[in-house]
């Protein structure tokens, strides 16, 4: 009987032993799984700031001035200015539509029971 509950503490421990081996390689799985995107969103961050640094700099205002400068004829830009915008009482807004015929926008699917209404009615 004692040769049986070692032989049973033994398969225990074996099995403890390999479920956590297992568990230790998953976790060490997932860690290295973190790791590889923490590296991505860092160099996905440093992309990000590099394009915005290039955008900057790409849309400077003496850049973008030379450029209208050179392209004038062919764009035919010219600089903005307050006389570019108008006042609100030139806006056109469309007049709202009014209805005056309503039947229309109901539709009948019976007819009223005079009697049926009165039957309803008293208690």
């Amino acid at each position: 009987m004692r040769s049986f509950l070692y032989f049973l503490t033994a398969l225990a421990v074996i099995g403890l032993a390999a479920w956590a081996y297992r568990e230790n390689h998953l976790t060490q799985q997932a860690m290295n799984e973190h790791r590889a995107l923490e590296r991505e969103v860092a160099s996905l961050g440093n992309a990000i700031t590099i394009q915005r640094t290039e955008w900057a700099y790409l849309n400077r205002p003496d850049r973008l001035r030379e450029l209208v400068d050179v392209n004038f004829e062919r764009l035919l830009l010219v600089p903005m200015t307050a006389d570019h915008f108008g006042e609100i009482g030139q806006v056109a807004y469309p007049l709202p539509v009014l209805r005056s015929d309503y039947s229309t926008a109901v539709e009948v699917f019976g007819t009223l029971d005079e009697d049926a209404v009165s039957e309803e009615r008293e208690p």
